[in-house]
């Protein structure tokens, strides 16, 4: 590790959604809070207006030669997820602490090896759910634990999106459920919508004071195009302990539905839409914006320099990762078609979308039940894992 000066913070993953965290860093390094080193990416990074490569930086191919000629002190990984392992332990072996995208890993035996390499390194992993950042989730767990809402009695989630053809032509790995012999498992639930099941999971972990480890998981996945892997989802979890979590999700919407986390207990709903950070709680007349994110490079900064608590530390984040361990052996979604899917646009930028889906999302995100449980005549039987 280096003595003096700004820590010094290399980006392994410089392109795709290594852009934003470009940007981010710029921010950092402009605050004189980070020295960016090095970027890394098997590919020449793209250009990125709003975060230019320093003249200073170096740019390599190859994460281990970054690691044994610049000693970086923290390392920011948005790579497949399929890499983040040996990556991560090759930064951990080099001194450095990690900011890791999410999904930290694909199974819980890479969980816990990863939790059992920061401890004997002395090192922190802290786990990009930037969501979990949000002022407003906090203000709803300080309204939980207040008891704003008494009891709380289920926790759900409705997001539905759209992605174009394009999306599953991005890489390699896009809509894959392995690749090179390891789980990649590019699907709705652990990719693009796995912010609206952490921040399920983050609040079920408030009520109860520790993770929401999961005691059954049932899900229903389906897909609307030949993908490996789920574009629409309804997962219901039940955990050892506190209440039951159901998240309904698709990248196959008619209607846009930024992402709701519905909290019920027995005085109230509370919303949270937990992309734009608005709330409603109990009470309120409508939803408000609460303003404030703080980044979690930021957070793992401050946690080097004056010890402060972790947002998203690599333990908080294993109830998530056991859903996906419990998905990984799933049968290949569903295909939907016929007059069920219609299709818009053309080319790279076409959608095909499920007839009515939002409100079948809906309706389990209210009821708690499965889409098969409420007679959806193209509902099949969910799969079914029992966790110890």
């Amino acid at each position: 590790m280096t003595g003096g000066g700004p820590p010094r913070v290399a980006l392994v993953g410089a392109n795709g959604h290594g852009r934003w965290h470009r940007r981010m860093i710029e921010e950092l390094e402009a605050a004189g809070r980070l020295r960016l080193v090095a970027l890394v990416d098997v590919r020449p990074p793209e250009v990125e207006p709003d975060a230019p490569v320093p003249p200073r930086a170096a740019v390599l191919t190859d994460h281990r030669a970054m690691l044994a000629t610049t000693r970086p002190d923290v390392v920011v990984v948005c790579t497949p997820p399929h890499t983040h392992l040996p990556i991560a332990l090759d930064a951990l072996n080099a001194g450095a602490d990690l900011l890791l995208e999410k999904p930290p890993v694909l199974d819980l035996a890479e969980h816990r090896t990863l939790l059992t390499a920061s401890a004997a390194a002395g090192r922190a992993v802290q786990v990009n759910f930037q969501a979990l950042g949000s002022a407003a989730l906090t203000e709803l767990t300080d309204a939980l634990a207040a008891g704003r809402l008494g009891p709380v009695h289920r926790i759900a989630t409705v997001a539905a999106w759209q992605r174009p053809d394009g999306y599953y032509a991005r890489s390699r790995w896009a809509g894959r459920r392995s690749l090179d012999g390891r789980p990649a498992l590019d699907g709705a639930l652990a990719n693009p919508l796995a912010h609206a099941l952490m921040q399920c999971l983050a609040v079920a972990e408030s009520v109860t004071g520790a993770p929401a480890r999961p005691a059954r998981v049932e899900v229903e996945r389906y897909r609307v195009r030949p993908i490996e892997v789920d574009d629409t989802a309804v997962l219901r979890l039940t955990p050892h302990a506190g209440p039951p979590v159901l998240a309904a999700l698709t990248l196959a919407a008619e209607a846009y539905v930024a992402g709701d986390v519905l909290v019920d207990g027995e005085r109230g709903r509370a919303v949270l839409e937990y992309p734009t950070d608005r709330l409603r709680l109990p009470g309120d007349p409508a939803a408000r914006a609460v303003p404030g994110r703080r980044g979690l490079l930021a957070n793992l900064l401050d946690h080097r320099a004056t010890g402060a608590p972790l947002i998203a530390p690599l333990a908080r984040t294993e109830p998530f990762t056991a859903v996906l361990d419990a998905l990984r052996d799933a049968p290949v979604p569903t295909l939907l078609g016929g007059d069920l899917v219609r299709t818009v646009g053309d080319g790279p930028e076409r959608v095909r979308v499920i007839r009515g889906v939002e409100a079948v999302l809906r309706t389990a995100a209210e009821t708690g039940a499965l889409p098969s449980e409420t007679g959806v005549p193209w509902a099949v039987r969910p799969y079914v894992v029992d966790l110890p």
